[in-house]
């Protein structure tokens, strides 16, 4: 059993811990534990035997698992929830490591102890007393069928190739501005799809106003599974740090990345994308990070880790990638 509960970028991200699972340990079955919203995200992934999902409360879902007679737990989260499932099931588990001493060092005191190592390779780590390797393949995301965005739907202009903006954040400081996102649009000429939920709608709406009909609003628009699909048929992907950016790395599209509070050391960059993929971040800025989430707004007040972005480096990459 492999739990990891939330959220879309998380999950993504344990997408080799199964494949290598399946692939590697002869006879497994793998099951895998999450919160229901994230079926869309694994529902379609060959390499899991079955889905279990946590509805509000724990406890029908501890019943369920009790019934299966699992043989060891694989804990890519660590937290409460997770904690309790453990000791219920009274299995062998083997447990990722959060390092969150070493983040709050980092974070609070700027002190770097955190390891060169991606995320990725920690989740593998979990898997060692099973002689499981990383097999180097990255991240996988499997769309269902039938569920792709049907690129026809698109404006004509558009039906020759288009740059993915993923407007997505879970936190304002990870986001980069409306403005600097419609400085950028403003100075490319490909065509432009803005991705993201509902919560970017009016300021995908607002963006595309102001840039025309070069750049299509689609965000809020478009299921999980089409917004995948988009991405995947992108030949760029401009995107903050979000899960759309790990489905990005997963297609293995050319990425490039805006870091804001966030840094590239928590081990959460793109894994394994186009190397012609690129992150833009403020060098050097005293107070990043200032979090390892994210805040509504900045806690300086300036915002500059944003802010100082220069929009002519993303035209520039785009120019020569595109």
């Amino acid at each position: 059993m492999v739990i990891r509960l939330s959220s879309i970028g998380d999950i993504v991200l344990t997408s080799p811990v199964v494949r290598c699972l399946k692939q590697q340990v002869e006879g497994a079955v793998v099951h895998f534990v999450t919160k229901t919203e994230y079926a869309p995200l694994l529902k379609a992934n060959p390499y899991i035997d079955k889905l279990h999902l946590l509805e509000e409360k724990l406890d029908g879902l501890l019943d369920e698992l009790e019934a299966e007679n699992f043989d060891y737990i694989i804990d890519l989260h660590q937290n409460l929830r997770s904690n309790r499932i453990k000791r219920r099931l009274q299995l062998p588990a083997f447990t990722v490591k959060k390092l969150n001493l070493r983040k709050w060092l980092l974070v609070n005191w700027k002190i770097n102890r955190m390891p060169d190592q991606h995320i990725v390779d920690r989740y593998l780590e979990t898997l060692s007393v099973f002689d499981v390797v990383n097999d180097g393949r990255g991240l996988d995301y499997f769309i269902p069928a039938g569920e792709s965005f049907d690129l026809k739907k698109l404006p004509a202009a558009f039906q020759d190739g288009y740059l993915a903006f993923i407007l997505a954040g879970t936190y304002a400081t990870k986001r980069l501005s409306p403005e600097k996102i419609t400085k950028i649009c403003r100075r490319i000429t490909c065509p432009v799809v803005l991705l993201g939920g509902k919560q970017e709608t009016e300021t995908g709406e607002e963006i595309a106003a102001r840039c025309g009909p070069r750049v299509l609003n689609l965000a809020g628009k478009t299921t999980l599974s089409e917004s995948a699909s988009l991405v995947k048929e992108a030949r760029l992907v401009l995107t903050n740090d979000t899960g759309l950016m790990h489905m990005a790395a997963a297609f293995q599209k050319k990425i490039l990345s805006f870091w804001g509070n966030t840094v590239p050391e928590f081990g959460m960059t793109p894994y394994l994308p186009d190397p012609a993929s690129k992150i833009m971040q403020v060098e050097n800025l005293g107070c990043r990070p200032c979090s390892k989430l994210g805040f509504e707004r900045c806690p300086k007040k300036h915002f500059r880790c944003m802010n100082d972005l220069d929009p002519e480096v993303a035209v520039e990459w785009v120019d020569r990638n595109y």
